[in-house]
């Protein structure tokens, strides 16, 4: 095994949060500038090191590291090196339980790291089926929507059980992601969903539809490089999202100002009830104005994507 390293990014759904759990398209994007890294280097022990967890591999075993420690164990076995030993650094910019898929991109970058460690190809297929093995762990049953985004360079239309289809850039525009300081609470909202289900599926089911429909009109809109509709699909899907009753009042906060301010749309990201949101700019200036705004309105933490470069890259 030589030293090596592997990659992987943050990730933000644009639209399509919850109701792709129910069958409906989703729109992901990769944010390549919110990165984690994972190195390999060689050593005498199976050791790790990072902001999640620090020790031995064995002893991650009942931590909140299993899932990833699980991984690790399954690729070394796969390579016939389950006794080869290795330091294992992760250096993450992705906060945790923020609907940026931190999971996934720990997973994703760990295992690129071995397979360029032990000099073997790695096919697209083959990252996301060692992702999504990580990710049952963790989460039990995810869509898959973070292992194919976090891996990914280009958006991505996500259908559950379907592979996901790479879409285009838009040539203009800017995103604006904030964090509320409060972890996404995921049981809850998707508790959430469905308690609104059973007390009142035909209301629930028009949200969800209506959540699909809004993730067509944005595809149609990212092609056609046309910011305000797709301004205005993200504040349909908001609509819905808080009917659904997934979003709360920090975020509806956050929301509210970057509306105040110019925003062509803005929306929750993830599983809400938290975690952060999302606002569209026209140019990385208005964005930068948006921000200073949403700090002001509370927010711990702002990044933006700039469409135009992301498109470049």
């Amino acid at each position: 095994m030589k030293n090596a390293s592997g990659e992987s990014f943050a990730k933000i759904i644009l639209i399509g949060e919850h109701a792709v759990v129910y069958g409906q398209p989703a729109i992901a994007l990769p944010v390549k500038s919110i990165r984690l890294t994972a190195t390999l280097t060689a050593d005498s022990d199976q050791r790790i090191q990072s902001s999640f967890y620090a020790g031995s591999l064995h002893g991650a075993a009942n931590t909140n590291f299993a899932g990833i420690a699980d991984l690790i164990s399954a690729l070394l076995k796969h390579f016939h090196a389950s006794k080869q030993g290795f330091l294992l650094t992760i250096d993450s910019a992705l906060p945790p339980e923020r609907g940026m898929g931190s999971s996934a991109a720990c997973a994703t970058a760990v295992v690129r790291a071995f397979y360029a460690a032990f000099d073997a190809p790695l096919s697209r297929a083959q990252l996301l089926e060692w992702t999504a093995t990580s990710e049952h762990a963790i989460h039990g049953n995810p869509s898959g929507l973070d292992a194919a985004t976090t891996s990914a360079d280009r958006p991505q239309w996500f259908v559950k059980g379907q592979a996901p289809v790479p879409i285009q850039f838009p040539k203009n525009g800017t995103l604006v992601i904030a964090d509320t300081g409060i972890a996404g609470q995921t049981k809850i909202a998707v508790a959430s969903v469905a308690d609104h289900l059973a007390t009142d599926p035909a209301q629930t089911d028009a949200s969800i539809e209506a959540i699909g429909m809004a993730t067509v009109f944005a595809a149609k809109a990212l092609a056609e490089d046309d910011l305000l509709a797709l301004g205005e699909q993200m504040d349909q899907a908001q609509t819905q999202l808080k009917a659904l009753g997934v979003s709360n009042e920090a975020l509806d906060r956050l929301i509210q100002s970057a509306k105040q301010n110019g925003a062509l749309g803005a929306k929750l990201t993830g599983s809400g009830q938290g975690g952060c949101m999302i606002a569209l700019a026209t140019d990385p200036t208005h964005a930068a104005h948006i921000r200073r705004a949403l700090r002001d309105a509370g927010a711990t933490a702002t990044w933006q994507y700039d469409f135009g470069e992301e498109r470049t890259n």
